[in-house]
């Protein structure tokens, strides 16, 4: 009997230890910690891609861009469409707006370090400089180009600050060096970026 009775206390025991430690990790009533976790999660992530789509001063469509994060580049993809045939400046305004007939709303080029224009300017280029967008014979192009050292959202600098950004495309070729816009003409398509 005393054999019989030790293993039934051990089994008990045993148990009893079992049925505490299944417990022990749900929270109790009135436990925040799970509700503190959820709104944590619910903090919304800097954004990693963005688009806009271009129209010109009419609101026809011209095209769009896409921007991705990709590491700590921006990957840049234009594509126009119904444009003049030829070269054009292609351009990241650092003004959210898009306001017809000339597009002047969307500001400046995107330029948080305040230097020059143009990609062959040694005083240069501002982060919303690109290659011209090559237009063919069918009005249709595409471009991708790299921002490099740049963020969509978060930190200085960021394309997305405050008052968003655009992208607008010229009536010319942009010429990569004459300060502040290339030389590129007037603005025929225009779009705000949005997060998506």
């Amino acid at each position: 009997m005393p054999f019989q009775s030790s293993i039934s206390r051990t089994a008990f025991m045993a148990t009893t230890l079992m049925i505490v430690s299944a417990c022990s990790g749900a929270p109790e009533a009135g436990d925040n910690s799970t509700n503190m976790m959820s709104a944590e999660n619910a903090a919304a992530p800097a954004a990693t891609s963005v688009r806009a789509e271009l129209l010109d001063a009419e609101g026809g469509k011209k095209g769009e861009v896409v921007i991705l994060q990709q590491g700590k580049d921006l990957s840049v993809t234009v594509s126009g469409t119904g444009l003049e045939p030829g070269l054009h400046g292609a351009h990241i305004h650092m003004t959210g707006a898009c306001d017809a007939p000339d597009f002047k709303s969307a500001g400046g080029h995107w330029n948080p370090a305040n230097v020059q224009h143009g990609l062959d300017n040694p005083q240069g280029a501002h982060k919303g400089d690109l290659p011209n967008l090559e237009i063919g014979s069918d009005g249709n192009g595409t471009l991708s180009y790299t921002v490099s050292d740049a963020t969509i959202e978060g930190g200085a600098g960021a394309l997305l600050d405050e008052d968003g950004a655009a992208f607008v495309i010229h009536a010319g070729e942009d010429d990569m060096k004459s300060d502040p816009a290339g030389d590129a003409g007037s603005r025929v398509a225009c779009g705000v970026f949005s997060a998506g």
